[in-house]
């Protein structure tokens, strides 16, 4: 009988259990972190313009704003659960999530609240297309949990999405 000490338990690589094979939990929980770091890189960008939005509609925009980072904040420990529920690891660091993120930063001292909606419009509006490429991998590998989840994300930002465009939107232009 082989007897393992706990600290090589500690240090044991993940062996968590899944039918999906090896690539498939590399290239899913790789795909899945890369949408995390963007997530929370949208959530705190949503968040920042809720805190620094200014103007004839700023109860609005703020309320919008909150609702939008409450609902982005919802997703994030789904997404990273669902890495480690497949065998894979997920974010560890603000440093990571800067590397991996592909959401440009805005500090800016000041910015126009319609440059704000705009701005956030069109990163969940990348968010949702980023969420298909990770909804096509899940289909190549047959992960159909994975991509039931992202059905309901995609939803959530086309929603945003499209507060954000008629929330911006001047005339019928």
């Amino acid at each position: 009988m082989i007897m393992v000490t706990a600290r090589e338990k500690r240090l044991a690589p993940l062996r968590t259990p899944t039918s999906l094979s090896e690539d498939a939990t590399r290239d899913i929980s790789a795909a899945l972190t890369g949408l995390l770091a963007d997530v929370f890189a949208i959530y705190l960008k949503t968040k920042n313009f809720h805190w620094h939005v200014s103007g004839p509609h700023f109860r609005d925009y703020h309320l919008l704003l909150d609702e939008q980072s409450a609902e982005l904040f919802a997703m994030t420990d789904p997404i990273a659960e669902r890495a480690r529920k497949i065998g894979g690891t997920t974010l560890r660091s603000i440093g990571q999530i800067a590397k991996e993120s592909r959401v440009s930063d805005n500090d800016a001292d000041y910015v126009d609240p319609l440059d704000m909606l705009a701005e956030l419009r069109d990163d969940n509006n990348d968010l949702v297309g980023r969420m298909r490429e990770v909804h096509d991998l899940c289909d190549e590998h047959g992960d159909i949990a994975t991509a039931s989840l992202l059905e309901n994300w995609a939803d959530e930002t086309e929603r945003r999405v499209w507060f954000l465009f008629e929330t911006g939107r001047r005339g019928n232009g």
